[in-house]
Formats: C-alpha cells, sequence, structure tokens
C-alpha cells in the first residue's frame, strides 16, 4: 500500500510539473486563451524591425497596451510597414507620439514603446506614427565600433 502512495504522489508531481511547463511556454509565446477586446489598428514604418515578430507586445510606460499584428514590407518605401492593434481603451495617443522597437534587457524580446507627444488631435483607427525609431542592431553597433577602432589605429 505504501508503495502505491509514493506512485500517486511522484505522478501528481510529474503532472503539475507539465502542466507548468505548458503555461510558461504558453505565456512566453504571446499567446492568448481570452480574445482580448475590442481594438483599433494603427501603423507604422521602419527601415529596419530586428526581431519584432508578431504579436510582440506593445507599451506605454511599461504597461501592455496591444499587439502587433503583422509585419509586411511596404513595395512602394521598401520600408517595414508595422500593423498594430491598441485596445480600444487607449484612445488618446496624439498624432506626435513616437514609436520605438526596444529590446527588453541586453538580449532579451524586442517590442514596441510609444513615447506620448504633446499635441492635443490624436491618432484614430488607420492612422499612422510618423515619428518612428528602429530597431538597434547590435552586430551592426560592435561592428561600427571595431571599424571606428580599427581606422583610428592606422
Amino acid at each position: 500500500m505504501r508503495m502505491r502512495t509514493v506512485e500517486i504522489s511522484v505522478g501528481a508531481f510529474m503532472l503539475a510539473g507539465m502542466l507548468a511547463l505548458v503555461a510558461m511556454a504558453v505565456k512566453v509565446s504571446g499567446l492568448s486563451l481570452k480574445s482580448g477586446g475590442e481594438t483599433y489598428e494603427l501603423h507604422a514604418y521602419f527601415d529596419n524591425t530586428g526581431a519584432l515578430k508578431p504579436r510582440s507586445k506593445i507599451s506605454m510606460a511599461g504597461v501592455t497596451v496591444g499587439k502587433v499584428k503583422k509585419i509586411e514590407l511596404d513595395k512602394t518605401t521598401y520600408m517595414a510597414k508595422v500593423v498594430m492593434d491598441i485596445d480600444q481603451r487607449i484612445d488618446n495617443i496624439p498624432i506626435d507620439s513616437t514609436a520605438s522597437i526596444v529590446t527588453a534587457g541586453l538580449l532579451g524580446e524586442q517590442y514596441i514603446s510609444i513615447s506620448i507627444g504633446g499635441d492635443e488631435a490624436y491618432l484614430r483607427d488607420g492612422e499612422r506614427f510618423e515619428d518612428t525609431q528602429s530597431a538597434l542592431i547590435l552586430e551592426e553597433l560592435i561592428g561600427k565600433f571595431l571599424l571606428g577602432t580599427v581606422n583610428k589605429g592606422e
């Protein structure tokens, strides 16, 4: 009887561990079981999106206010067009706000951060950010630093 109790408790522990791993995988992937509520669409054009992906978060002051819907190449400007779904409750983003692609930590995930402007007019459904800052690519930065250092040594 004691052996059966040990086997059941080990099985329950393993099941709890597997459920925790599945929950963590869902959380990290950005998937959600809830619909997310009402949203409206904003656009931004970037020279380089780096490792930004669909379903990446969009934040203002550290608070998540939306998700990246899709990323595509604009054939006329040859820039990356990022389509964002913003929570309907956040309907007062000034038109002179800045959308920047930033990295969480040194090598973390990339997301869009919105810096608020001061204009009294607000972005509406389907409009775009005029001021954007592309992703900082670590390899390019290191390359520029090394080339700058090598050229100074000659």
